[in-house]
């Protein structure tokens, strides 16, 4: 009993003291999340995801235009792609209970040093182990006063092949849309990047930091 005692007091203790200093709008989860994000993605350098990262090594045409596509901000506007012609796009699934949930900062830290070339789309999405509960106002709400994310979120919905997968990621999980792949997300902040022309040109899994030279280097 006392080494039961010994060894969930400290962890009691830090879970308290977590809980009265987090920010308003955090759970603990989230808090800790947060702060146990560098060692989440170290573990995944040390056992990289298979397949983590997938290229257009034939530069492949897309059968359906990247530009003929739309999707619902999570303010309610329409997001025409057209408008993004010119641009590299780099579209994202999130959630705000996820161990990668980190990855908004470093993506708004791309988003500022890049946005005159680069266009960040997120989209939120509840497929993974439940970890995007919040509805579209509360998730537009925690992503600002969290991470100060500014780049385009779009609202809730589906990102796995399912009948109701947003048609977003239906053209870029289908290769006889978007020309070469097939590969749907692996979990949340899972990344697509799009060229100046339309093209998807890479696949980046959840384990690959929006700060790791070779993605860097994807969207240059």
């Amino acid at each position: 009993m006392k080494f039961i005692y010994k060894l969930f007091l400290p962890l009691l203790v830090l879970i308290t003291l977590f809980y009265l200093l987090k920010p308003e709008e955090m759970t603990v989860r989230q808090y800790l999340l947060k702060a146990l994000y560098p060692v989440i993605m170290l573990l995944g350098k040390i056992s990289p995801a298979k397949n983590a990262v997938q290229q257009n090594t034939g530069n492949k045409e897309p059968i359906v235009s990247f530009y003929s596509l739309q999707a619902t901000a999570i303010n309610g506007d329409t997001i025409r792609f057209s408008q993004f012609a010119g641009k590299k796009v780099l579209i994202v699934n999130t959630a705000s209970d996820c161990g990668y949930t980190g990855q908004y900062a470093e993506l708004e830290k791309l988003y500022e040093q890049e946005k005159d070339r680069l266009v960040i789309i997120g989209f939120p999405a509840n497929d993974f182990k439940e970890q995007e509960k919040k509805n579209n106002d509360e998730i537009a709400s925690f992503c600002k006063k969290n991470y100060g994310v500014s780049f385009l979120l779009m609202q809730k919905s589906v990102v796995l092949k399912k009948e109701n997968q947003n048609s977003v990621f239906q053209w870029l999980t289908d290769a006889a849309k978007n020309g070469w792949c097939n590969q749907q997300p692996v979990w949340n902040f899972s990344k697509y990047i799009v060229d100046e022309t339309g093209k998807l040109q890479y696949f980046y899994a959840n384990t690959i930091s929006p700060e790791d030279p070779h993605f860097i280097k994807s969207i240059q």
